[in-house]
């Protein structure tokens, strides 16, 4: 007479298919497994072909049912503030096939009110303080959507449990997105782009006259996934390069994948004429005709007279009044910057009153390449996260 599996079976057959969250369907009397190891399916079949499951739909629908349990918990990721909307729109797109992932963006005034709602929170240009972070109680995860988390006070985060990281530049296209508008604003400085601009609108053909970056000496201030790009990029240039960082060491290298120290070490130093500790930045400033970092008012006065500086770094490290001193004084020579002292920027700020000033809007890293690699990497860790895996994909800082 045919018999029902015991009891002890069905527990650990239905441990193991829930637990890994792995379905069984039957059909057309053949049993088709997902991701099930072959052991798993001989054993299977066997106990079907000597009779134990002549109640398998019954079996099966069962398991069903426990395994979609899963799929019916939501896991809500909450993006924000309005500015970077591509951030939150990539992010769905790659998500549009997940129902069980929710993505949602808010103004900044209400982040507090819905935030104990969400398990992961991509900040973007938001400061989440210790008391925002109080109020999320359901949150696993505080991320950026890109590499700065200055943002997120992380001390406050750990406290809660909640971990905090970011996405690092390099394998997602942000750091060579970076690298490229530095190089924009090196050649729009040199070009005199708004005096162009000038000359069309007036008419003018032959002027003004702008320069090139052959024989620039450009000096790259912290050598990081985004210095390293820059130096690639701007090697066929034919300028000279030197870079400061704190410590050079063939593991901080952006192609440590290859594991060749020797290797490494002729990569920079293919790239780089002459490297420095970050104390010979004074020493490096007066050498450069443009110079690529963060900058302080003690710096810009040791920079070379008429050298141009470029930010694509954190712009409330730059000190306003000296920029502005120098611009008048034409001690600097042009200033080009992606991120501001204040943002958004103020479009009637006195500042953009000097031609050799430009100005974008924070979209150094805002690429399509970069962005749908950084949503994709937002989406996967969700993914993660509601089947309780472990979190990859992303850098730790907590």
């Amino acid at each position: 007479m045919l018999m029902d599996p015991s009891n002890a079976i069905r527990l650990i057959l239905l441990r193991k298919v829930i637990v890994n969250k792995k379905r069984l369907i039957f059909t057309r009397s053949m049993l088709v497994l997902s991701n099930l190891s072959l052991f798993d399916v001989s054993f299977l079949l066997l106990l079907y072909e000597v009779g134990f499951f002549i109640n398998l739909t019954g079996f099966l629908g069962e398991v069903e049912q426990m395994t979609t349990e899963n799929d019916k918990r939501i896991t809500r990721i909450l993006f924000c503030g309005p500015h970077f909307p591509a951030s939150q729109n990539y992010t769905k797109e790659y998500l549009q096939n997940y129902s069980f992932i929710q993505v949602d963006a808010v103004p900044f005034d209400k982040v507090l009110d819905v935030i104990a709602d969400y398990h992961i929170c991509v900040v973007k240009d938001m400061r989440l303080d210790s008391n925002v972070i109080s109020h999320a109680k359901n949150m696993k995860l505080l991320m950026q959507f890109g590499v700065g988390v200055e943002g997120i006070d992380t001390i406050a985060a750990t406290r809660c449990g909640i971990k905090v990281a970011r996405i690092p530049g390099g394998a997602t296209g942000n750091a060579t997105s970076c690298a490229e508008m530095a190089i924009y604003l090196m050649l729009g400085l040199l070009r005199k782009q708004n005096e162009m601009q000038i000359s069309v609108q007036q008419k003018k053909l032959g002027e003004p006259v702008g320069e090139t970056l052959l024989g620039k000496t450009v000096f790259i201030m912290g050598f990081g996934n985004i210095g390293f790009q820059l130096a690639k990029r701007l090697r066929p240039f034919e300028v000279k390069i030197i870079a400061t960082k704190r410590s050079w060491s063939p593991s901080d290298t952006p192609d440590s994948c290859q594991s060749n120290e020797h290797v490494q070490n002729n990569v920079i130093d293919d790239l780089i004429d002459e490297k420095g500790s970050h104390e010979e930045i004074f020493k490096f400033a007066c050498k450069a005709d443009i110079v690529a970092g963060i900058i302080n008012k003690n710096f810009i006065s040791s920079m070379r007279k008429g050298a141009l500086l470029v930010n694509i770094a954190r712009g409330k490290l730059l000190d306003y009044d000296a920029v502005a001193y120098h611009l008048e004084s034409g001690h600097l020579g042009g200033l080009g910057i992606d991120v501001a002292w204040s943002e958004p920027f103020d479009p009637h700020d006195p500042i953009l009153k000097f031609k050799n000033v430009l100005i974008t809007p924070h979209v150094a890293g805002v690429t399509e390449h970069s962005y749908r690699s950084m949503a994709k990497v937002v989406g996967d860790v969700a993914l993660q996260l509601h089947d309780g895996h472990p979190l990859w994909g992303i850098e730790f800082v907590n």
